[in-house]
Order: C-alpha cells, then sequence, then structure tokens
C-alpha cells in the first residue's frame, strides 16, 4: 500500500479522516504538526517567537521527510495546512504516493476554528479576524492544494462518509492495477500496450468515481455545496 497523504486547510479534517482511513486500511497514522511539535518540545507559537515562520517551514519540511522515512511500507499522513508552500513539498507528496485535498468552504472552517479553544496556540498569519484570514490564505493557497493533490475531497461530508469515497477511489486504482486490461486502440507492431493514467483508453469499463481529479475541476474556494457538520474535529495545524 502507498503513502496517502492529506492536504488542505487548517480545519477541513485531515486528523479526523486520516485517522479514520488509517483504520479502515490497516495502516498507521502520523499528523506531520504533532510530530514536528513532539520533535521540538514546543508550541507553534513558542517556535515562530524564536525562529520565525521561514524556521517553522524549515522544519515543517524535515518532519513530512522524516514521517515518510520511517513508513516506507505506507502509512496515511495529515499534513499542515502549510504544508504546500514549498515547491519541493508538493513535488515530493505527489511521488511518493496518493494525495487527497480535503476542500470546505470559508463559513465552515472559520466556524470550527472559532470554536477551537487550541487555535490560540498558532499565531495569527495575516492579523485579520479570523473569518478574513481564513478567506485570505484560502484564495492565495487553493492552487497550490490543487496543484499538489491528485484528487479532491468534499470536506464538508460526514467524516466516515468521505473515509467511504477516499476508499471507493483507492480499491478502484488496486483493481485497475490488477486487472490491468489492454487497451484496444494503442497499438505498437504486433504487440497492445497498455493503458496509462495519463491517457486512459476510451473503451476500458467505467468505474463508479469516489473522489473528483482535482486536475479536471474548477477551483474555486468554498464550493462546496453542503455544510459543514459542526461537530467535526478541526485540525489543530
Amino acid at each position: 500500500m502507498p503513502l496517502i497523504f492529506l492536504v488542505g486547510p487548517r480545519a477541513c479534517g485531515k486528523t479526523t479522516i486520516g485517522r479514520l482511513l488509517a483504520q479502515r486500511l490497516a495502516l498507521p497514522f502520523i499528523d506531520t504538526d504533532h510530530y514536528l511539535l513532539e520533535q521540538a518540545g514546543r508550541t507553534v507559537a513558542e517556535i515562530v517567537e524564536a525562529e520565525g515562520w521561514p524556521g517553522f517551514r524549515k522544519r515543517e519540511s524535515d518532519a513530512l521527510r522524516a514521517v515518510t522515512a520511517i513508513h516506507p511500507q505506507g502509512a496515511v499522513i495529515a499534513t499542515g495546512g502549510g504544508m504546500v508552500l514549498d515547491e519541493q513539498n508538493r513535488i515530493f507528496m505527489r511521488e511518493q504516493g496518493h494525495v487527497f485535498y480535503l476542500s470546505a468552504p470559508v463559513e465552515a472552517l472559520a466556524a470550527r476554528l472559532s470554536g477551537n479553544p487550541l487555535a490560540e496556540q498558532r499565531p495569527s498569519l495575516t492579523g485579520a479576524d479570523i473569518r478574513d484570514e481564513v478567506r485570505q490564505v484560502l484564495h492565495e493557497r487553493l492552487p497550490l492544494y490543487h496543484a499538489t493533490a491528485h484528487h479532491h475531497l468534499d470536506a464538508s461530508l460526514p467524516p466516515r462518509h468521505i473515509t467511504s469515497l477516499a476508499m471507493d477511489f483507492l480499491n478502484s486504482l488496486s483493481a485497475q492495477d490488477a486487472e490491468a486490461v489492454p487497451c484496444p486502440e494503442a497499438k505498437t507492431g504486433r504487440e497492445v500496450a497498455p493503458c496509462s493514467e495519463a491517457a486512459p483508453c476510451r473503451k476500458a469499463a467505467p468505474h463508479r468515481a469516489a473522489a473528483v481529479n482535482v486536475e479536471n475541476e474548477d477551483a474555486a474556494a468554498g464550493s462546496a455545496r453542503q455544510p459543514a457538520r459542526p461537530g467535526a474535529a478541526p485540525d489543530c495545524e
């Protein structure tokens, strides 16, 4: 089983979904923020005060590579909201495994953060109130989330529903790999070339889509149609 990375803004539910997905897959679950803070022995605010945001981002990138190296046989890894800011992190995650982007509208993210007492431990990125900050940060990072992720999950759905969608998609990939159906149209001499993920066979049997391919999606902040469930646990990023 490959590595699975979850990306998205603070409070989109990466930790909650990550734990559920890891349980379903019988894989370890790691939160890069939690790993970072355990290794540093300090809070985010303390790290930022001593080293600035560049210092924290460096530690964030180091944590991503460390937890990946610890679990070469596979794991579900929830990343911090700013992990995608570094281009090398984006490339690394795409090359190492499957990347899911969990999206939710600004209103839902702001509501979750407002009700999260741990949110005070992370310094403000903009100095604005929480709703304006969420809107601004999401606007800036949305293209990066889309550029990083292979697939998109609607984080406004119930957590177990989201987990089932991710499982359906991963199972469909496993089934495709097992079948390895050759494409009847891509012939090279006497041999038939297999369908590729980049250019799927037009005659291949369709499977039920469990996640929306981010590369074909019209990116827009707050595009989720269903309201977030107030009981969903926000990420502490």
